[in-house]
């Protein structure tokens, strides 16, 4: 190999080190009641077991019984049975390994516009917000396409939008945000304007994504005969709640909670 390609591994390689130095540690999951695990010992296959944890934090082994895992994380559950076989004599250097299958002890909150809201349990390890999402039956017409994760990562509290069309129409799985116990999923309502005067069909109408003023129009039906797109006027509220009355262009955008009023033509 050339010294060329051995200085870009050794790049490489340290580069990988640093970002596995800088990466934050995650906490580990703490098993609880109705949590499915898969327990192995190396080189002991009669030992493999599939269990759940019982109402008493409990699951049954081979050899050593009844063993409390309920509210142990996996690593202090795994060196729990270890020293139970290693102080029984059964096993001499015991290596457990405990694979988490479902965990139905951690729950996920969600509410507002979806089918079923409710407490859900995370099943799977790993789950997405999509995923949880999906369980709750789906955002119901009328709900928004982001919605609001409110939880605690690493001790300290987030609060984190997801844009559902961008991660599944885009392919942004990237952006699709796990869950962990004791996170909220909120839906909102679908952001609108409203629309009267001379429209087809004035009221309040869904705001859809980089709206303009052109396409607003056109979904309250368009102009009656007696409309005219001169003179349209805007009522908007800025930050301090104060509303203003703006003269938009066609192309110009329609924002949240926007009223627009069409006169009527003088001639």
């Amino acid at each position: 190999m050339s010294s060329f390609f051995v200085r870009i591994a050794l790049m490489f390689f340290c580069a990988t080190g640093i970002a596995l130095a800088q990466a934050p540690q995650r906490a580990e999951p703490v098993l609880g009641v109705g949590d499915v695990v898969k327990i192995t010992v190396y080189q002991n296959p009669d030992l493999s077991v599939d269990a759940r944890v019982s109402e008493t934090g409990q699951v049954n082994f081979p050899l050593i019984g009844a063993v409390k895992i309920g509210g142990l994380s996996v690593s202090q559950a795994q060196a729990l049975i270890e020293k139970m076989l290693r102080d029984g004599g059964f096993v001499l250097k015991p290596q457990v390994t405990i694979q988490t299958v479902q965990i139905r002890s951690s729950q996920v909150s969600i509410l507002g516009q979806v089918a079923k809201p409710g407490r859900f349990p995370i099943e799977i390890v790993g789950s997405k917000v999509s995923e949880m999402i999906a369980a709750a039956g789906g955002v119901v017409p009328g709900g928004a396409d982001v919605v609001t994760l409110v939880g605690n990562r690493d001790g300290k509290p987030v609060k984190l939008d997801i844009d559902l069309p961008l991660i599944l129409q885009n392919g942004r799985a990237d952006l699709d945000v796990t869950v962990e116990n004791g996170d909220i999923i909120y839906v909102d309502r679908a952001p609108s304007f409203y629309m009267y005067g001379e429209v087809q069909r004035p009221g309040q109408l869904r705001l859809e994504r980089s709206m303009t003023l052109m396409q607003a129009l056109a979904q309250a039906g368009g102009l009656t005969a007696r409309g005219t797109e001169r003179g349209i006027r805007v009522h908007r509220k800025d930050a301090a709640g104060a509303v203003n009355i703006l003269e938009l262009k066609m192309n110009d955008p329609v924002l949240r909670d926007d009223v627009i009023y069409v006169k009527e033509s003088i001639f």
